[in-house]
């Protein structure tokens, strides 16, 4: 049975009573549920003794009040989702049990936060990376578990552990899709039965994308050409970006000689969508 837990002080009672040798893995979300989640719960659950996912919608990573209010919520279903799936504890902190007083303390991870999305949301990784500390901090786990759809997160992750020298394994779980290929997102929900129909168009520019560095293509700038055109004929769709970078820096390519990431973000109507996939050129 899935315990919840709703206060830090809580969490520290029950981590006191875990059996000796535990291992804890960790599924960080802000709710919503989906089959996505699913996998990375699914995947902590083959790896971790005990397993644990946080449900609380960070206020310090939405750009616009707007957005933090309109983000679905939906404790009951999730609930529901993690004991259909064996997680043992959800902790579902409030904003202000979290942030207790003003906060004045941020991460910052340089370099990696200043690409892709970063360069559209600012403080938006800012406030990733901060909760994410504190999470960490607070549940202690051996494990983490986040999905390579959001995979500039799961950069700054591996870093922010790295660099702080934290002993715990950050580990990605390939992307979950539709049918169509549109990747699993708790934003795909806001779209209607015409943007909906529409939003597959990203997955399938990248797959334009990789097939064209498959076949041989090494400019970066041909690769994208080709890719855009899979999108920019539909008045609804507004790409934000689509660019191609290293996997580890995130830093753009300027030749496509060894493998890269093609990493895009597009706007239907009013609901912003972001994917990714991994491009090998031939050997």
């Amino acid at each position: 049975m899935t315990t919840i837990i709703r206060r830090i002080a809580e969490w520290n009672t029950v981590a006191a009573g875990l059996p000796a040798g535990h291992v804890l893995g960790l599924v960080p979300t802000m709710g919503a549920l989906h089959d996505g989640h699913g996998a990375l719960l699914e995947e902590a659950r083959r790896r971790c003794s005990v397993v644990a996912a946080s449900i609380f919608v960070n206020p310090l990573q939405f750009n616009q009040a707007s957005d933090f209010d309109l983000y679905p919520r939906t404790l009951a279903e999730d609930l529901a989702f993690c004991e259909a799936r064996g997680v043992d504890y959800v902790f579902a902190p409030s904003v202000s049990d979290l942030y207790p007083h003003p906060q004045h303390v941020f991460v910052e991870v340089e370099g990696l936060s200043e690409h892709l999305c970063g360069r559209y949301r600012p403080g938006h990784f800012r406030g990733v990376a901060t909760v994410v500390l504190k999470l960490f901090h607070i549940l202690r786990p051996a494990y983490a578990f986040f999905g390579e759809k959001d995979y500039q997160q799961l950069a700054i992750v591996r870093r922010l552990v790295r660099d702080l020298n934290m002993a715990l394994e950050v580990v990605g779980v390939p992307t979950m899709r539709e049918a169509d290929g549109l990747a699993m997102s708790s934003r795909n929900r806001r779209l209607n039965q015409r943007e909906r129909s529409l939003a597959a168009r990203l997955y399938g520019a990248l797959i334009v994308a990789r097939d064209a560095i498959v076949c041989g293509e090494t400019s970066p700038a041909a690769v994208k050409r080709q890719a855009e055109m899979v999108l920019l004929d539909v008045p609804e769709i507004r790409l934000e970006y689509f660019d191609l970078v290293d996997p580890e820096t995130l830093t753009p390519v300027d030749v496509i000689d060894r493998p890269v990431r093609a990493a895009a973000a597009m706007w239907v109507g009013a609901t912003r969508l972001i994917d990714n996939i991994a491009c090998v050129p031939p050997q």
